[in-house]
């Protein structure tokens, strides 16, 4: 891990500044990404930005930058994107501070500011180090998403052509046209990215290994294509839509979404039925469950602390299956009809089973 601190200017900052209207800020020289696809929009008021250059009109000093060294010789900035397009804006003539434009100033005044003297952090190192390092500094103002960390650590042709697909704002976003009812987060915060990433990766990969493994590919349609085939599979399993189908793990159901032997008419019962049932206290659980069959995905309703105690004194402490006697503590309450099989979170379903044989029937 390496980390330089650099003292340039604010001419040197500046030169061939450039805003090309689609997101694309860049600075120093054309070598300075100012405003990399994981950064938020500038959002400085009035008085934040005429702050900044108030600090530098009187000399005082302007918080630590810090930028990312990316291959070929040019940066990233990774925080002080807002400073940076504010006295860029200024010296570019895009604002007035106190009714004086950058122009309107006398010579010595523009020199001031051009020859002030910036601190900046420059940052390189293994993946592992840089991300390390992004969120140890990522204290000021709106903080970083994990996913947009990663995207700077990953930089590439790869991340920016991903972008393209999973990081646009609303209607802008391909992924959020077709994702927005099954995927939680933010694309502009690079959250439908992650989700994709998670729903494509193997299961013992890590998103940042996934990251790492593709970086330097050209493009990122296989991971659109993807998430596209689960959304479409979704859609095509479970036709009819509901609330709680958004925020499942639908890549992580992928290969159980494609047996050809679901029926979605008989989902459909199943899921409607199982909607209204109040024992199923996790309603999204009803889509793993019904693909999986794990009746953990739907964290049936525990019988109450009334209903042990009334089944415990019933029994006399004896257990139901082994005979044998036990205090309220060594005991868990059981459906004696299976909840599987119809049976009700009800006080005439449970009966008390010492933690052994209750162990020993739910594994059977």
């Amino acid at each position: 891990m390496k980390i330089d601190l650099k003292k340039i200017t604010v001419g040197e900052l500046v030169e061939d500044y450039h805003d090309d209207g689609e997101g694309g800020v860049r600075g120093y020289g054309g070598k300075l990404d100012i405003r990399p696809q994981f950064q938020r929009e500038f959002v400085y008021r009035d008085k934040q930005r005429d702050a900044v250059i108030e600090t530098i009109n009187k000399g005082f000093p302007l918080n630590v930058m810090y930028w990312a060294v990316r291959q070929g010789g040019t940066y990233e900035v990774i925080d002080g994107q807002q400073r940076t397009i504010s006295v860029a804006q200024y010296v570019e003539g895009d604002y007035a501070l106190d009714g004086r434009y950058f122009h309107n100033l006398q010579d010595d005044e523009r020199d001031w500011i051009l020859n002030y003297q910036l601190q900046v952090y420059l940052c390189e190192g293994t993946p592992s180090e840089k991300l390390a390092w992004f969120r140890i500094i990522n204290i000021a103002g709106e903080r970083l998403t994990e996913q947009e960390l990663r995207n700077a650590v990953y930089a590439g042709r790869w991340v920016s052509d991903a972008k393209r697909y999973f990081s646009r704002k609303g209607a802008a976003c391909p992924a959020y046209a077709i994702g927005s009812r099954y995927v939680n987060g933010r694309a502009e915060r690079q959250e439908y990215l992650q989700t994709a990433i998670q729903w494509i990766k193997d299961k013992d990969q890590t998103v940042e290994e996934y990251m790492g493994a593709h970086q330097d590919d050209k493009t990122a349609i296989a991971l659109w294509n993807h998430f596209q085939s689960v959304i479409n599979r979704v859609e095509a399993v479970f036709p009819k839509y509901r609330r709680p189908m958004k925020g499942v793990d639908w890549g992580g159901l992928y290969e159980h979404l494609e047996d050809a032997s679901l029926d979605p008419e008989a989902l459909e019962a199943e899921v409607a039925r199982l909607m209204m049932d109040d024992d199923v206290t996790r309603k999204p659980g009803i889509y793993p469950y019904l693909l999986t069959g794990e009746e953990k995905h739907l964290n049936i309703r525990a019988f109450s602390d009334a209903m042990k105690l009334s089944a415990f004194e019933s029994q006399k402490g004896i257990c139901k299956l082994c005979a044998k006697g036990f205090e309220i503590s060594e005991m868990e309450a059981d459906h004696i009809t299976p909840w599987s099989e119809g049976g009700k979170t009800i006080e005439e379903n449970c009966q008390m089973l010492c933690k052994q044989c209750n162990r020993r029937k739910s594994n059977k």
